[in-house]
């Protein structure tokens, strides 16, 4: 059996709801106020079984204009269209707004059914005809067949059932592969039985005992039992219409807009990329940072337009935008959706949904605006390619690549065996498996490679750096478990040496302490005789006859186990000699309310190139604090 949705649309008191009677028998006014106005408030239900294996679950929506909301929701999921237009009144306010939003929404098929044919004459209803063929021209319907039918006399109603049924064999079931989604569009209890939802589901399978979980709330449940159609089964597919029965899920936790989906596989969102079509008979351009409200399956909330490329839009043009919603909801790629204005209330366009989980977008980013059109129409490799690389240190997982990109697992996964095999992209992890562009892997490289290089040039005496330690020098935006893939990599580059828990730099030969002790103990000594202004470095060098370098790292070594006081890259000062001027210092302010670098030398009897170092230094280790040109005793 082919399951298809045929929605019905057009103007209100067009007689929707009664073609619909007249084709299933089905009356879809179920609501008592719907029965005394005679109009459709809230979406109706029926199904059609046609020759050769094909069953329509009908939506049937409203046409009034204040229920716009509900007309979105049932064009959400349906595969081909009934327009609806009364012979007697031909195309009307409302049948021009609803055709406008079936194409906004992608719906590429249908027909026309021109109601009410015995309430008009044979030359009445050849011009409405021409009429309405000529409305079309340059929609996804102007090819399409326009039936004259009576719902009440039942003339057209087999000729309209042919229709449909050519109509079927032209349009693809939706797929069942992947997991299912299933936007809820009714809720109600039955006694003994409690909560059931109803809704259409838009992919995948839903079976009973499946576990699942409502977006955005959270809250999970299992699938109770299932019907289709109103027929109990045991399994609902996609394109059909399905009433699941929930288990431990009261009526208030659930309510229209809400999505039954699988457990743990999709999130909630608040941002999304998409490019958006601004209609053309829309009143005024479209401002950046303008809200509107935005209408998706079952969904309405309130998105504010950031315009990526421009400042304003205008009718009748396209463009890529991010939509900051107000509260979050289940968006993916491929999802369409319109948008409405709030004052007047019209629709204003629609648009596609492109990236469900982006960063927020710094404006007029060709970067940006590169993967937003690979996104939208580029090879399956490119699209995670540029995911892959826009994730930069972070990384991506398959998951968030399968979610965002919009593609299948299958072709998400044939996609990155071609990446990997170019070694464009690097499986970072296995288990979650994370993907990093090749260039952040080499950046990753570097930032280590240049972390065992200065541990080893600050620390000559040493064989090599800690694993844990060099492990820490991952950056926080990226992930420490990276590490042992990154030191694997540099290892085979033979740019590293891992001996058990020590990372060694090929070719480095640490000298012993031991050995060089006379030359340490030369600095000491060539410190302690300068006193409160020790020697320069090169004036060191000349000391003990080193070089500036071997000079530098001994010096630097020194420092760390406190044998001397690293004031400046290139100022030394052996610790008693330093703490006079400390004591002289801390002595002064404890007496005044400041003091400048004139009194700081006047009091010490430093020249300008200690002076200033020193004071910098006392700053850092937070014993005096700059006050304008003043220095001043921290408060302790």
């Amino acid at each position: 059996m082919k399951h298809l949705i045929l929605g019905t649309a057009g103007h209100i008191d067009h007689g929707k709801t009664s073609l619909v009677k007249a084709l299933t028998g089905i009356d879809t006014d179920r609501l008592k106020e719907e029965k005394e106005r005679g109009i459709t408030i809230e979406l109706g239900f029926a199904h059609l079984e046609l020759p050769g294996d094909v069953q329509f679950g009908i939506v049937d929506v409203p046409g009034h204009e204040r229920f716009v909301r509900s007309m979105v929701a049932g064009v959400g999921g349906m595969d081909l269209v009934m327009l609806v237009i009364a012979a007697d009144e031909g195309v009307m306010p409302q049948t021009r707004e609803h055709l406008e939003i079936c194409q906004l929404l992608g719906v590429k098929h249908g027909l026309v059914a021109l109601t009410k044919c015995d309430m008009v004459d044979e030359e009445w209803l050849h011009l409405v005809v021409e009429e309405v063929r000529e409305y079309l021209v340059g929609s996804f319907l102007e090819e399409a067949p326009i039936i004259p039918v009576s719902s009440k006399t039942a003339a057209g109603l087999e000729e309209l059932k042919t229709a449909l049924r050519r109509l079927a064999d032209e349009v693809h079931e939706k797929s069942v592969d992947g997991p299912f989604r299933l936007p809820v569009d009714r809720v109600f209890t039955v006694a003994g039985f409690g909560t059931v939802v109803t809704g259409t589901l838009l992919s995948g399978e839903i079976a009973t005992s499946d576990e699942v979980e409502i977006l955005p709330s959270g809250i999970t449940s299992r699938v109770r039992s299932a019907q289709t159609h109103g027929k109990k089964s045991e399994r609902g597919s996609a394109g059909q219409r399905v009433a699941v029965n929930l288990q431990g899920v009261d009526h208030g936790d659930i309510s229209r807009g809400d999505v039954v989906v699988p457990r743990g596989v999709f999130r909630a969102t608040r941002t999304v990329d998409a490019r958006i079509d601004y209609l053309s008979s829309t009143p005024r351009d479209l401002k950046h940072r303008a809200t509107l409200r935005l209408h998706s399956a079952t969904y309405e909330v309130p998105a504010q337009i950031i315009l990526l490329d421009r400042d304003t839009l205008a009718p009748g043009e396209s463009a890529f935008v991010q939509l900051r919603l107000k509260s979050p909801v289940l968006l993916l790629p491929g999802d369409f959706f319109i948008v409405r204005s709030y004052s007047p209330q019209i629709t204003v366009g629609g648009g596609v949904v492109i990236d469900p989980a982006p960063p927020r977008r710094r404006r007029r980013s060709a970067q940006a605006l590169e993967l937003l059109d690979a996104l939208s129409e580029g090879e399956d490799a490119d699209k995670l390619l540029l995911l892959t690389r826009e994730s930069l240190l972070s990384g991506l997982s398959l998951e968030d690549l399968v979610i965002r990109s919009g593609l299948s697992a299958q072709r998400t996964e044939a996609a990155l065996a071609g990446l990997l095999s170019q070694g464009l992209i690097v499986q970072a992890l296995r288990k979650p498996r994370i993907f990093l562009a090749k260039e952040e892997f080499e950046s990753l490289k570097s930032l280590l490679l240049g972390g065992l290089e200065d541990y080893v040039r600050e620390n000559p005496h040493k064989e090599g750096i800690g694993k844990e330690e060099l492990k820490a020098r991952i950056p926080k935006r990226s992930d420490i478990r990276f590490f042992p893939l990154v030191l694997h990599a540099l290892e085979k580059e033979e740019k590293a040496l891992v001996d058990r828990e020590l990372v060694k730099k090929p070719g480095h030969k640490p000298f012993a302490v031991a050995d060089r002790g006379d030359l340490l103990a030369k600095l000491e000594n060539a410190l302690h005789a300068g006193g409160i202004e020790p020697p320069a470095i090169k004036e060191l060098c000349e000391m003990v006859g080193g070089g500036e370098k071997s000079v530098l790292d001994h010096l630097n070594l020194l420092a760390r186990e406190g044998r001397v006081v690293k004031v400046k890259a290139d100022v030394f000062y052996e610790p008693k000699s330093l703490q006079v001027l400390q004591e002289k210092l801390i002595a002064f302010l404890r007496e005044n309310d400041g003091i400048a670098p004139p009194q700081f030398r006047e009091i010490t009897g430093l020249s300008r190139k200690y002076m200033i170092p020193l004071l910098e230094y006392f700053d850092q280790e937070k014993i005096t604090m700059r006050v304008g040109d003043k220095r001043v005793l921290r408060k302790r």
